[in-house]
């Protein structure tokens, strides 16, 4: 059987089982198989492959059948170019997250920031990125599931960053002393009841996709950790990609911050040493990014990503 052969049998099957992208499926699980890049293995797809390698493809094209992702088939997912490891302790890093990372390198132009803190960090592809942009810096990644830690771990090891990431276990920031010049955060938004494509639902892991019953809950935890002393010009981020708007109203430690944050998307919420801070988003279809106010001197940016909400 040749490649092209293998590859037309395959995408057939996972167009019947309601892939969206069959063929592209089929081309990264023989990529796999063979181990080679993609690109290459469809130089030439009229070469044979071994009967091993015919078994070994049909045993992964009967997992994708069952809207496994093809990240976790293969272990492999490419972010910001570099390629990360992730397993199903991990969630699979999207490239609409790498406006995070995009946003980071805008606020530093010339400064890289000394420390880096990554919330959440998973696979580590949000802090592992950033830090391979500013040679030099330092990150720590923080999460609860000691096996994410791992692979966050392991991905700094792969990439050489070893020497300058740490990864804890730990319930977002609040174990951590000191300051950070950058923070990121792309924490669980997702509230609980609402619908998810068969491979989100079913693969990934629950824990870093909801967020109680508005999805909002993890935000009001880390908001009044941002409340410390921070550096003279730290940033923080956090992204949205949910296509509704919300609200969120979040009553953290009177002494560290305001009282009430008030905001009309679930992002990095709004405030002000002069009081409440509204955001209004008006049809937002590409990226945008907001500066959305202070938290005790961090000044805070609203990713959002092909919006289209009303205050």
């Amino acid at each position: 059987m040749t490649r092209a052969e293998a590859m037309r049998r395959a995408a057939g099957q996972l167009a019947a089982a309601g892939l969206l992208d069959p063929r592209l499926d089929a081309e990264v699980l023989l990529a796999h198989v063979l181990g080679m890049p993609r690109l290459v293995m469809l130089i030439d797809t009229s070469r044979e492959i071994t009967d091993a390698e015919v078994r070994a493809f049909e045993a992964l094209v009967a997992r994708r059948e069952t809207h496994e992702p093809v990240a976790y088939i293969t272990g492999m997912r490419e972010f910001w170019s570099l390629d990360f490891r992730v397993t199903p302790a991990t969630l699979i890093p999207r490239p609409d997250s790498e406006t995070l990372v995009e946003a980071a390198l805008s606020a530093f132009p010339q400064e890289r920031p000394a420390r880096v803190l990554d919330l959440g960090t998973g696979s580590g592809c949000l802090l592992l990125s950033v830090l391979h942009e500013f040679p030099g810096s330092f990150g720590v990644g923080v999460d609860r599931s000691e096996a994410a830690a791992m692979v966050a771990a392991d991905n700094a090891a792969r990439l050489g960053l070893q020497e300058r990431a740490a990864f804890i276990v730990g319930d977002w920031a609040g174990a951590l002393v000191g300051t950070f010049d950058c923070i990121l955060a792309n924490p669980p938004y997702i509230g609980e009841g609402e619908a998810l494509s068969p491979e989100v639902a079913a693969f990934e892991p629950v824990t870093a996709l909801f967020a109680g019953p508005d999805g909002l809950d993890d935000y009001r935890r880390i908001i009044p950790e941002l409340a410390r002393p921070p550096p003279p010009r730290g940033h923080a981020f956090s992204r949205s990609a949910t296509p509704r708007p919300r609200r969120l109203v979040a009553s953290p430690r009177p002494a560290a911050c305001l009282s009430e944050f008030t905001t009309t998307w679930p992002g990095i919420p709004a405030a002000s040493s002069a009081g409440e801070v509204r955001i209004s988003l008006e049809r937002c279809r590409e990226t945008v990014r907001h500066e959305v106010g202070r938290v005790d001197g961090f000044l805070c940016h609203l990713i959002s990503e092909n919006a289209d909400c009303r205050a």
